[in-house]
């Protein structure tokens, strides 16, 4: 008997995917589709620790934590081509919705794709908004507060430190949004956290515990007042932000800062190209380093240079070798210090280290730039300086990377991907994530409303300023793609598919009722783009996934992502007939989905024998 698969009501959780992987390594110890964590303790011998004590990171909530990210999700995400911008080009993707929810309906189509995520969560200073999580029902919880559905919470709530739980509740919002997040980065990607004093020992621990201590690369300290605050009652200003950067695993390193190109020259013509003057001196005593504490005498003079009082940088073989090259520059008298000449072409980039402390734009820029987008209205307190988060996007992606931001805010991200395309010829994508929460303006009512309006009129103003900006442009070749100017918009909602609720009075009429309902599974309301959507994002396939209505069956679609190179189709008609599916030519490796619902006996049997078949 042919059989097809179901399309599943809900996105399946992480467990079976890490159960799935725990199978492949350690398949000995699985006993009947269970862990055996006895055959997994002997399997993995004396790494296993057995002492009574052992050094563990614990909050008030971490149980309630791990079992709300375990849970499947039972949402998806309804296209809004009206509030976007180029809806059928463009690649980059702003999400209006609760963002645990999104990134676990992100997990299968980004998994391992995503080069840099940046997020400026929460600082938990008592009055910020703490995510009301809600393992037993999160998207109903966000329906309800966002007044989708009977509103009987407040969606602003705060987390005062007489709260009892003033760092575990934090904690227990960030902790499975980080893990989910380390799933979406590629093995050589980054993350980079901004926060402040009041949770980054917090979150340092934490993030040790999901990305694991030997990936950290670094905690940035970003000067963000450019003036003390007279206002602060402790006598100390805090001028400073930090941003905790960490990989996911292997080597990464970060690109580092452009050197000063300004100090190379060559005013002597040297064959060899631009140098410039660098110290020669060492840094360790005569009991330290002998080797490196001798005198040093001019070939060509005679003249002698006496050691400095640390030594020389390199060995008198060294030396020898370096004065052979010419490339010591000798002063006409013995109480000058000889230089190295060291050359441009000696470097295999022109970038150096990344100084840990970031003095560069201060937040009044990052208000200043947003109210002058918004002419002159301030529509969102401190968001972050475009250019700091460029200067931190330059840092690890390339010119057709995908970034994503879960925090949005502002949008701020999305600008400041525009501003790097364009001025290095990039084709960067970003995915940005915010909650509608409320802003009490009318203008803007939410804060992913201010999101998205600036991302619109950064485009118009790129768009108004095309030819002055061309000139910061790298020229484009012919093959180059060309600059993607739009952002696609989707918004948190149920499923389209009707979720099996049983029935309260047992019996075969209700039951035979309840069955009758769910002759069509597909909710009421449902469009043709929010099921497509809906069976892409299942499937694997990107928020850029394209859909093309096909002649010769009605409701039929083919389902393309590009990036994969993968496709599938789709028919959303009522009833199909064996005809429909002659004219279909369906080859054995071919996806076809359709409504289990529309099939008779004889041509799902058709079907199934000529294709790969999944019914809604």
């Amino acid at each position: 008997m042919n059989k097809h698969k179901s399309i599943p009501v809900a996105v399946p959780s992480l467990t079976k995917d890490r159960l799935a992987e725990l199978t492949n390594i350690f398949p000995e110890a699985f006993s009947e589709g269970k862990v055996d964590f006895e055959k997994l303790r002997a399997t993995l011998g004396d790494l296993v620790g057995d002492r009574p004590e052992r050094y563990s990171f614990s909050w008030a909530g971490k149980r309630d934590a791990i079992r709300l990210l375990q849970t499947p999700t039972r949402a998806t995400l309804v296209p809004a081509p009206e509030e976007s911008v180029d809806f059928d080009t463009t690649r980059n993707v702003f999400i209006e919705g609760e963002n645990l929810e999104v990134l676990k309906l992100l997990y299968k189509p980004y998994f391992g794709r995503v080069k840099m995520i940046y997020i400026d969560p929460p600082y938990n200073t008592g009055n910020d908004f703490i995510y009301p999580d809600d393992y037993r029902d999160p998207l109903g919880k966000y329906l309800e507060l966002t007044g989708q559905r009977d509103n009987e919470g407040n969606l602003l709530t705060s987390n005062p430190e007489t709260s009892g739980r003033y760092h575990s509740a934090w904690l227990s919002m960030m902790y499975p949004r980080l893990f989910l997040a380390r799933q979406l980065l590629r093995e050589d990607g980054v993350i980079f956290v901004s926060i402040d004093d009041n949770e980054v020992y917090n979150l340092r621990i934490l993030m040790n515990e999901i990305f694991g201590e030997e990936n950290f690369i670094g905690q940035l300290i970003w000067k963000r007042r450019q003036t003390v605050d007279s206002r602060a009652k402790t006598g100390l200003s805090e001028d400073h932000e930090y941003v905790v950067v960490f990989g996911k695993g292997g080597e990464t390193k970060l690109r580092g800062q452009l050197i000063d190109l300004s100090k190379f020259s060559n005013p002597d013509n040297d064959p060899r190209g631009d140098w410039w003057s660098a110290d020669l001196t060492g840094l360790a005593t005569k009991d330290q380093r002998p080797n490196l504490h001798y005198e040093l005498v001019n070939p060509e003079t005679g003249i002698t240079y006496p050691c400095p009082e640390n030594g020389w940088r390199y060995s008198i073989e060294t030396m020898d070798k370096l004065i052979a090259e010419k490339r010591i520059l000798w002063p006409a008298t013995p109480d000058g210090r000889p230089r190295l000449k060291r050359f441009r072409s000696d470097r295999e980039d022109d970038y150096t280290n990344l100084s840990s402390v970031l003095n560069t734009v201060y937040t009044t820029q990052g208000t200043r730039a947003l109210k002058e987008l918004f002419d002159g209205q301030d529509v969102l307190d401190f968001p972050k300086p475009v250019e700091l988060i460029r200067l931190l996007i330059e840092q690890i992606t390339n010119l057709d990377d995908v970034i994503l931001d879960f925090f949005a805010g502002s949008a701020t991200t999305a600008q400041a991907v525009f501003d790097l395309n364009r001025l290095d010829g990039g084709n960067r994508k970003f995915i940005l994530v915010q909650l509608p929460e409320p802003t009490g303006n009318q203008d803007f009512s939410t804060i992913s409303d201010i999101g998205k309006e600036r991302i619109s009129r950064v485009i118009a103003r790129i768009h108004a300023t095309q030819d002055n900006l061309n000139q910061m442009k790298l020229p484009l070749d012919s093959d180059q793609i060309p600059e993607d100017l739009g952002f696609r918009v989707y918004k948190l909602a149920p499923s389209h598919f009707k979720p099996w609720v049983g029935v309260e009075e047992k019996g075969a009429q209700a039951y035979a009722q309840q069955m009758e309902l769910f002759r069509d599974p597909l909710v009421e309301g449902w469009t043709d783009e929010g099921v497509l959507t809906e069976l892409a994002i299942k499937h694997g396939f990107s928020l850029s996934a394209q859909f093309e209505a096909l002649e010769g069956v009605e409701k039929l679609y083919r389902v393309s992502d590009l990036e994969k190179e993968q496709s599938f189709l789709v028919c959303l008609a009522s009833r199909i007939s064996l005809e429909d599916v002659a004219a279909l030519n369906l080859q054995k490796e071919d996806l076809f989905i359709c409504r289990d619902a529309a099939l008779d006996d004889e041509t799902a049997a058709n079907l199934a024998l000529q294709c790969q078949l999944e019914t809604i």
